[in-house]
């Protein structure tokens, strides 16, 4: 994939890092589910669509619920590893798709909620959420996550950036700062806002896991050489060191709810 706007212009893959994403990257807490949950997003037989799914995080997560999920996904790859997650944790409720967000292939009104979680910068916004309101069902939702590490607010992570920026000084996925929401022009006679909630939340890492998890991100395994992923890994081995275990590292989680509008609304 190659974006003007994300790393200069520069390709990326995460299929490339299926393997190190479907061991690492289940990392959202456990405080966002529920909140997910209070928002009425997992009820029993709801039918919900995850955008971006990536290796099926969300719908994992969410599977206790009784909700029938759909992963989508643009990486083949990405999807074949959440299949074998999901298979080994004997899940019966999600299925799979490989499609962009853009034209999904799905009827129209087929789904009560649709997810995109920690994806949908890499979509076409306009396009996105023209798809997602034609899917969705009446009084359907449509609820944008996002978590961001916060680098100013916590040294060490400030410290991992930089070291992502020595290796990869055109990737632009860092610099996080406290996050205000304003309304977006793709939700434009489109959607309406019904929630908004960002909180804080310190996460809990071994090393392993927090090196798993920068190594399978867009700077560094979705982007770099095998030679150079591995003289990363090995330089932050070295920095990670000098760190008691576990880890605790500062983050935001944004989650945005939105209604359809309808024309006779």
């Amino acid at each position: 994939m190659k974006l003007n706007y994300i790393d200069k212009g520069n390709e990326f893959d995460f299929g490339r890092v299926s393997g190190e994403y479907s061991k690492f990257r289940d990392i959202y807490p456990a405080s966002m589910y529920e909140k997910l949950i209070d928002f009425g997003i997992g009820r029993k037989n709801q039918k919900i669509l995850d955008l971006g799914s990536g290796t099926a995080v969300l719908p994992i997560n969410l599977s206790h619920t009784g909700a029938q999920f759909t992963a989508t996904d643009i990486s083949e790859n990405q999807i074949e590893f959440g299949k074998h997650l999901v298979k080994e944790k004997n899940i019966p409720n999600i299925s799979y798709k490989v499609c962009p967000a853009e034209n999904t292939g799905f009827p129209d009104n087929s789904f009560d909620v649709v997810t995109a979680v920690q994806c949908f910068h890499y979509f076409n916004a306009e396009k996105a959420a023209e798809e997602i309101k034609r899917i969705l069902k009446p009084n359907g939702i449509f609820c944008k996550i996002f978590m961001d590490w916060l680098p100013f607010e916590d040294e060490k992570i400030f410290e991992m950036e930089q070291l992502v920026l020595k290796y990869n000084p055109d990737w632009n996925g860092g610099g996080f700062k406290e996050f205000n929401y304003s309304f977006p022009s793709w939700a434009n006679n489109r959607f309406k806002i019904d929630a908004v909630e960002s909180y804080d939340a310190t996460l809990t890492f071994s090393k392993e896991q927090w090196l798993g998890r920068i190594i399978s991100c867009r700077g560094i395994g979705a982007s770099l050489s095998e030679s150079k992923i591995k003289e990363f890994e090995n330089e932050y081995r070295c920095i990670l060191s000098k760190y008691n275990e576990p880890l605790r590292l500062k983050h935001q989680i944004h989650i945005e709810v939105y209604k359809a509008v309808h024309s006779n609304q």
